[in-house]
């Protein structure tokens, strides 16, 4: 899998070539935050909505999916659960990580726009956390490329990790 960056901005993010777009949301962060907050406003509040609604709640495991057309260039929006903020740590990361990998390959996607569950918050650290989804992808050969939402600071760490990853597997 090829892993691309894109800023967290809504035009540069109208400009990528993914299936779907993928985000994370949290349990007790109203109004939300991060790619979801940005995402949400695009809808016109439709996430909200479903929350207020008690639709979704942003739990550990909780998967939304939204039609994302006309309004993204995505067929889907998908939200992951992550929990509570204050309890968020590399269990709880793998675990959204691991719904998000079964969302996608369950939906045969293999292009994806994709914000790391916590990195928004930095919540994990972005080299842990590449080190991980590296770890989660390796035995999938469903996805072509992921666009992970990321700052220029991140983008140069993620992406250092993930030539040490590509360095190592041609050494096997």
């Amino acid at each position: 899998m090829e892993l691309r960056f894109v800023a967290p901005d809504l035009h540069r993010l109208d400009d990528t070539p993914a299936e779907v777009i993928a985000c994370t949301m949290w349990s007790d962060e109203r109004p939300m935050r991060g790619l979801v907050g940005l995402l949400d406003w695009r809808l016109a509040g439709r996430v909200s909505k479903l929350a207020r609604e008690k639709f979704t709640r942003g739990d550990v495991g909780d998967v939304l999916c939204v039609q994302g057309r006309p309004r993204l260039p995505y067929e889907k929006v998908i939200v992951i659960g992550a929990g509570e903020r204050a309890k968020f740590d590399e269990d709880a990361f793998r675990a959204a990580v691991g719904t998000l990998l079964r969302t996608l390959e369950g939906l045969h996607v293999q292009r994806a726009v994709v914000e790391l569950p916590g990195r928004a918050g930095d919540r994990i650290a972005p080299e842990r956390a590449a080190d991980i989804v590296l770890e989660a992808v390796r035995a999938s050969d469903l996805h072509d490329a992921w666009w992970l939402v990321e700052g220029p600071e991140a983008q140069a760490k993620i992406a250092a990790r993930a030539a040490e990853e590509r360095r190592r597997a041609v050494r096997e």
